[in-house]
């Protein structure tokens, strides 16, 4: 894995702080309470203040850190002029509602990712809880994954507070001045479904969300809503649109360090899903369900309830790849579960 400038690594953060990473862009750490534990926030000096990219979760701990960030003296007591929200996870998107109240803004988002964060943030009945037990009895999870749903509930509304009615959208291609620079719009995915990563030519920089970590490989999910896309096909073809970018691009990613090695990085994320593929096109010569393959690509968080919902559906997200590319192919059974096969 690519290590980020050794400089950049010594100079990370600590939670509530604030790093130059070059005149007029600025890096914040958020502490997370789930996986990777921390989110990246960056600042561009903008209109006479701050333009944010990104927000983390809501709560508390997060308020009292964006206080603490926006009182660092490298901010020169500037407020926030501009917040573009990469896409609609809770880690980004959290505390958008807050910081656009408390300084009088509409966020800068996709439209897709705009309308996935309001339309989650509204769907939390009974019909979606019968979706998603649907989902996971098809994948063939447990009867105790089953009631842990349940009894889990709609998860979005505790990581993300209201949001504003109102949104500036903006689209693959088009570039945005921040700061006196260009910044081209690039859009990835696969782990959401119209993420916003930024390119300045100018700095040398793309601002790569999550769409590229420096790592780990984002989540690649298949998810109820929509049953039939192909997430992973997506994302390693969007990936490929990176590589007209320079090779010392300097990729600041949502999570972990800042590095400069992206095609690299590019060849390791195609590298590392071509052999989780053929991992599981060997292990379904005998038909698995897709809780049985997520036991063999993840043998240890398996056993943890709370990670049996990102486990089954990065494997969903594989086993789709690999119908798609005429590998597999899906049986009935057993119960309301189906299983994968191996073509030979």
């Amino acid at each position: 894995m690519p290590d980020a400038p050794r400089d950049l690594v010594s100079d990370m953060p600590e939670p509530g702080e604030v790093r130059m990473l070059q005149p007029g862009l600025l890096r914040a750490r958020m502490p997370l309470p789930f996986p990777p534990g921390h989110v990246n926030i960056w600042l561009l000096e903008h209109d006479g203040g701050w333009l944010a990219v990104d927000t983390s979760v809501a709560g508390r701990t997060s308020r009292g850190l964006w206080d603490q960030v926006l009182a660092q003296p490298v901010l020169g007591g500037r407020p926030l002029t501009g917040l573009l929200v990469t896409h609609f996870h809770p880690d980004h998107i959290g505390l958008t509602g807050w910081l656009c109240e408390r300084f009088g803004l509409f966020p800068t988002m996709t439209r897709i990712e705009w309308l996935m964060a309001r339309a989650l943030w509204y769907d939390s009945g009974p019909d979606m809880m019968a979706q998603q037990l649907a989902h996971y009895a098809r994948a063939g999870c447990t009867p105790e994954y089953l009631s842990f749903v349940e009894g889990r509930g709609a998860l979005y509304q505790r990581a993300v507070a209201e949001l504003p009615r109102s949104f500036h959208a903006i689209k693959d291609g088009r570039s945005i001045r921040i700061g006196g620079s260009e910044w081209r719009v690039m859009t990835g995915a696969g782990h959401a479904p119209n993420m916003a990563t930024l390119y300045c030519a100018e700095r040398g920089v793309l601002i790569s969300a999550d769409q590229i970590l420096p790592r780990i490989s984002p989540y690649i999910g298949l998810h109820p809503g929509e049953p039939e896309a192909d997430p992973l096909g997506d994302f390693l073809s969007s990936n490929e649109r990176f590589r007209a970018l320079p090779e010392d691009t300097l990729v600041l990613p949502s999570h972990g360090e800042p590095f400069t090695t992206l095609h690299r990085r590019l060849d390791q994320l195609a590298g590392h899903h071509a052999e989780r593929l053929d991992t599981l096109a060997e292990a379904c010569r005998e038909p698995l369900t897709a809780f049985e393959a997520a036991q063999v690509l993840f043998p240890r968080a398996t056993g943890e309830l709370s990670q049996v919902g990102f486990t089954v559906g990065e494997t969903l997200a594989h086993l789709r790849r690999l119908e798609r590319q005429g590998r597999l192919s899906v049986e009935p059974g057993p119960g309301d579960a189906v299983r994968f096969r191996t073509r030979t």
